[in-house]
């Protein structure tokens, strides 16, 4: 479930080729700023805004993290294996030491307006793989002064949570994504 957007500012933390900005502007977000430590990410933005002719309501930059300002809505699908990237590719699924996750749950409050929403998108595999421990997730979004207000979570339907012959079968089986609807309680 997406709340309302019409007419919303939205930040995008972390947008790789800007899949979540497009669809809340299609939503009729007034306009999304996004931001990605990846320089192909953000050409890749810049060329998918092009395309959809978007450009003059979206905007992303290269930096870590928030974007200046405030926002109605900011958005987050976080690497979610808390281990180190190998290359640069390896940075939209690895996340050493949890460093993005964390940073986007403790910086979020400060990034939303008054009344705001954060949304983060993001999978249980690493608990299913012992890389983090079950509920680490719930206790760092309150320790960020964040509440949960919604969550909705979804069952694996690609061919390898099927397939028996992979060797990590068992965790992915059992992963579930979680859209969490988070509040500031400050």
């Amino acid at each position: 479930r997406v709340p309302d957007v019409a007419g919303k500012t939205v930040f995008d933390v972390g947008t790789g080729t800007g899949v979540l900005s497009f669809l809340l502007l299609q939503r009729n977000a007034s306009r999304a700023s996004a931001t990605d430590i990846e320089p192909r990410a953000v050409r890749s933005a810049n060329e998918n805004a092009a395309r959809l002719k978007l450009t003059g309501r979206f905007t992303v930059e290269e930096r870590p993290l928030f974007p200046d300002g405030r926002a109605d809505l900011v958005v987050c699908n976080p690497p979610w294996i808390p281990e180190a990237p190998k290359n640069r590719f390896d940075r939209a699924v690895f996340d050493a030491d949890n460093a993005f996750l964390l940073g986007f749950l403790r910086g979020l409050s400060e990034h939303l307006t008054p009344g705001g929403r954060g949304l983060l998108i993001i999978s249980d595999l690493a608990e299913h793989l012992g890389l983090r421990e079950p509920g680490w997730l719930e206790a760092q979004i309150a320790d960020a002064g964040l509440a949960i207000a919604s969550r909705t979570s979804a069952q694996p339907k690609h061919g390898k949570a099927k397939d028996r012959t992979d060797p990590l079968h068992a965790a992915r089986s059992r992963e579930t994504t979680t859209l969490y609807e988070l509040t500031s309680r400050r």
